[in-house]
């Protein structure tokens, strides 16, 4: 049964995202017409004269929060640590400005990194370009340059040409060994990457076995703090680190995980 939804979501996220057209918002609109039509010639007996007919036809079905995602989940919880955490210094790689980015920018200033340019200059952020696959730019001091780093969703990108970076199937261990570098000695990284049963479905994502990620984290001297589990319906969790539930995440199908390293000293 689950393996049949991933598939309609998929299905319906490749319809309404790459193709421009949305089944379930469809369906859900041609499902609330009959109600629409009901209640606007009610209105119109009720107020009396004409009134424009503007339909938002799917909004029925919507809740009042947005909570059940994981993007809502990640980006709330980083930026209530970096909050809490107040370092000197926090630099992002990639994340969504519309959203984590967004909520660091409300309380303080964010030096932002992305391979792709923004149109135009927001307050709070501080934005230069950059493709992390490569070594950092000059214009950033390169080594130990901050005490916070942040890439939510966006390391399983590297390398598949989804946002004009290069084709590389080494991207994410290029990108986390660039960014391992502007972290300073104990310095902290808050990473979130789809995790479960190891593929590439290019040119979306990757989907890590979450031990390759900290294998790779590891060798470049990130020590593993904490995991925690997202679900795509947005239920969150915090992992047990013991092999065996690794393990068990690894065989799932997909789950977003967010994984706080720490620099070693040495």
């Amino acid at each position: 049964m689950n393996a049949v939804r991933s598939a309609l979501i998929k299905i319906d996220w490749i319809f309404s995202s790459q193709l421009g057209i949305a089944p379930r918002t469809l369906l859900e609109s041609l499902r609330a017409l009959p109600r629409y039509v009901r209640d606007w010639r009610r209105f119109r007996r009720m107020r009396g004269g004409s009134v424009t007919i503007v339909p938002c036809l799917h909004d029925w079905y919507a809740k009042a929060d947005a909570t059940n995602n994981e993007y809502f989940w990640q980006d709330l919880l980083v930026a209530r640590r970096i909050f809490e955490a107040r370092p000197k210094r926090h630099v992002d790689v990639g994340s969504r400005v519309d959203g984590f980015i967004a909520h660091v920018a409300s309380f303080r200033e964010v030096e932002m990194l992305d391979v792709r340019p923004i149109s135009r200059p927001v307050p709070g952020i501080a934005f230069k370009q950059a493709d992390l696959m490569k070594p950092v730019p000059a214009a950033i001091d390169g080594e130990a340059y901050c005490d916070s780093l942040s890439c939510l969703h966006a390391v399983e990108h590297f390398g598949l040409g989804r946002y004009g970076d290069p084709v590389d199937p080494l991207g994410y261990e290029r990108g986390i060994a660039n960014m391992a570098r502007l972290l300073a000695s104990g310095g902290c990284f808050y990473l979130s990457t789809p995790i479960g049963q190891e593929r590439v479905e290019f040119n979306a994502n990757r989907v890590f076995d979450p031990r390759t990620i900290i294998r790779c984290a590891r060798a470049n001297g990130l020590q593993l703090q904490e995991l925690t589990v997202i679900t795509a319906n947005g239920e969150v969790s915090h992992a047990d680190l013991s092999e065996e539930s690794l393990q068990r995440l690894a065989l799932a199908h997909y789950n977003l995980g967010l994984f706080t390293f720490r620099k070693s000293d040495h």
